[in-house]
């Protein structure tokens, strides 16, 4: 049955691929893909070749052709190659790009490049799905620089090397200058600058994952936060600096049922936010702003942190729930600066003190350093609400006041 299986397989795959096409094999949870039309089983229908790779058929469990689109800006036109991806139709006004994929069954990367100073690109599909940025510049005068509205995972791949630049509208109804609806995973050693005019920098529906392998990410401006995301945020590697914007830095957000208030207990990490390594450059500048706001628990397991708080009534970093510090995947360095005044607001005139590190929960180190020096007006080093416990290898240099 898996022999017939397979060549009733290499005939789909044969009447949509052609020369230079990709192919993906899947062995269980694994998978390779080649560059490639020449697939070929043995006379006793044993083996699969592809190129100089050869394969038990016994364990191949399934060939997919990855088609791919390419979409190039110049200046005030772009031009869209769908190669032969089916399902997927493209529309373009001058630079503006728009994207709709009908196809259930394919995978489907596109890849993005060139420069405009008025364009965008929009994508909406059923399909988890792959973007590279392979050195694109946009500024957008309609909305979005960038708006994927998928809600599966996609990968957001910084080609190694190239430089990628996005910035919105200024006054535009847009979420942010990057926006994913779904699942939004960042690899590729590139770099990418962003700028969000209108509200925020970056923006999820769902998590964000910023994987060993990223690179360089800037946010050097927002309307809001920097950078806002709608489930859970966990980074692994990378360079993350991000200054300039009038809301918090990172600010992550709880899925809640229907009555906007449950947490849904069917997301995963629901409202968690994870450091696992990379490091990280905040200015929290604007007053009654943080640098990292958690909305849950927070676990900081590796990663150099190096933040300002200077605004009035600002916080290095603020944390809903518990905070774990430890170095359980690598070295945890963090520096805070709490250089703010005391904000009071305006309508309650309810007082908040600047702050490295706030705790409404309880605290927990247990390895890594911890640097907090606050000498604004009324600062705090670091204020915990409930327990704080030290331990193992940790080096904490900070004034630290507990009790609500």
């Amino acid at each position: 049955m898996r022999k017939v299986f397979l060549c009733s397989l290499l005939l789909a795959c044969a009447d949509t691929m052609l020369a230079q096409e990709q192919i993906r094999i899947w062995s269980g949870e694994d998978s390779q893909r080649f560059t490639t039309s020449e697939l070929l089983v043995s006379d006793d229908g044993e083996t699969l070749t592809v190129g100089d790779n050869t394969f038990s058929v016994s364990t191949v469990d399934s060939i997919k052709v990855i088609h791919t689109v390419s979409v190039t800006f110049a200046g005030d036109t772009a031009m869209v190659d769908l190669g032969h991806a089916p399902g997927v139709t493209a529309s373009v006004d001058a630079a503006h790009v728009n994207l709709v994929s009908t196809n259930t069954a394919d995978e489907l990367e596109f890849v993005v490049q060139g420069e405009s100073p008025d364009g965008s690109l929009t994508y909406d599909g059923p399909l988890k799905c792959k973007f590279y940025l392979n050195g694109v510049n946009l500024v957008s005068q309609r909305g979005a620089a960038i708006d994927i509205q998928c809600g599966k995972r996609v990968d957001l791949i910084l080609v190694n090397g190239t430089e990628n630049v996005l910035a919105d509208m200024a006054g535009g109804l847009q979420k942010a200058a990057l926006y994913c609806k779904g699942h939004l995973e960042v690899s590729g050693g590139g770099s990418l600058t962003v700028t969000g005019n209108a509200k925020h920098g970056i923006a999820t529906k769902e998590y964000l994952l910023l994987k060993k392998s990223t690179g360089r990410i800037t946010v050097n401006g927002a309307a809001s936060d920097a950078m806002h995301i709608g489930q859970y945020f966990k980074m692994n590697g990378g360079t993350l600096n991000i200054s300039g914007q009038m809301g918090d830095g990172i600010q992550v957000e709880i899925k809640t049922l229907d009555d906007d208030v449950t947490p849904d207990p069917d997301k995963e990490n629901n409202g968690l936010t994870f450091i696992n390594g990379g490091s990280l450059t905040i200015a929290a500048a604007a007053d009654d702003t943080k640098g990292i706001k958690a909305p849950a628990d927070m676990v900081i397991s590796g990663g150099t942190f190096n933040i300002t708080a200077s605004g009035a009534g600002s916080r290095g970093i603020q944390v809903a729930g518990n905070l774990t510090i430890n170095e359980d995947n690598n070295p945890t360095l963090i520096q805070i600066r709490a250089t703010g005044d005391m904000y009071e607001d305006p309508i309650t005139e309810e007082e908040t003190r600047c702050a490295g590190i706030r705790v409404k929960g309880n605290l927990y180190v247990t390895a890594g350093t911890v640097r907090v020096a606050n000498t604004g007006s009324g600062s705090r080093g670091i204020r915990v609400d409930g327990t704080y416990e030290k331990s193992g290898t940790a080096v904490v240099s900070a004034s630290i006041k507990q009790g609500p």
